[in-house]
């Protein structure tokens, strides 16, 4: 994890690191969610950090993400304990969203949208993810260049990565730096309005029909039976 505690795997109990207290781990670990606050900051909007009360989790560990995140940068931190009380649990947090929320907007892109493409991405990488530069392949090259002849160069931006990591490895855990964004291709949602680079090793779902499958799925009168399910 990000503070540098054992891997997580699903089905196994967690280790102590995560059902104790452990300021020290949580404090390396903090620096992934201060990044994410100045990163956030970076485009104007306000920031609010709800942190998540569980039983296992002690007041010194709430006091200092809460705290934490206050001096990264956040207009509010609050504690929401939700799990344990439910929507009385979470009334402070959903106040400090309604007051913290209050006033205009001062959303701003990180990019010239008129930019070309490879500088919008290399912009992305350089001040999001703390990388060095980029490096597109050759398909990713010929992508860029056929959608500036056709017009869709000054579309926003829209990276497709790990959500492990800052970086394109899901490996690179807490606040990496100094690596380079390798770029495997570039495609373009033309009807949404955003181009999407393909980042290392990233896979994306495959796109859904015009017709749903459930217009498939009906019940046989005479036995009962579902049908048109396989």
């Amino acid at each position: 994890m990000h503070g540098g505690g054992p891997e997580v795997t699903p089905g196994k109990p967690l280790a102590d690191t995560y059902t104790k207290e452990d300021l020290e781990t949580l404090g390396v670990g903090i620096g992934n969610l201060e990044r994410h606050i100045q990163n956030a900051k970076k485009f104007g909007l306000k920031v609010i950090v709800g942190v998540n009360q569980f039983a296992s989790d002690s007041p010194a560990e709430l006091e200092l993400v809460r705290s934490r995140s206050i001096e990264a940068g956040a207009d509010a931190a609050v504690v929401s304990n939700h799990w344990a009380l439910g929507g009385a649990g979470a009334k402070a947090l959903a106040e400090a969203v309604v007051a913290t929320c209050e006033g205009e907007s001062s959303f701003k892109f990180l990019y010239d949208l008129d930019l070309p493409i490879a500088e919008k991405i290399s912009i992305i990488a350089k001040e999001i993810y703390r990388a060095d530069g980029i490096e597109l392949s050759e398909l990713a090259k010929s992508q860029v260049e056929l959608y500036e002849k056709q017009g869709y160069g000054n579309l926003p931006i829209c990276m497709a990565k790990t959500q492990y990591s800052f970086s394109h490895d899901p490996k690179l855990k807490g606040t990496p730096d100094g690596f380079t964004v390798p770029i495997r291709a570039v495609r373009l949602s033309a009807g949404a309005g955003f181009l999407y680079p393909l980042l290392g090793d990233m896979q994306t779902m495959p796109g859904l029909s015009t017709r749903p499958g459930f217009w498939e799925v009906g019940l046989d009168e005479e036995t009962g039976r579902v049908i048109g399910l396989f």
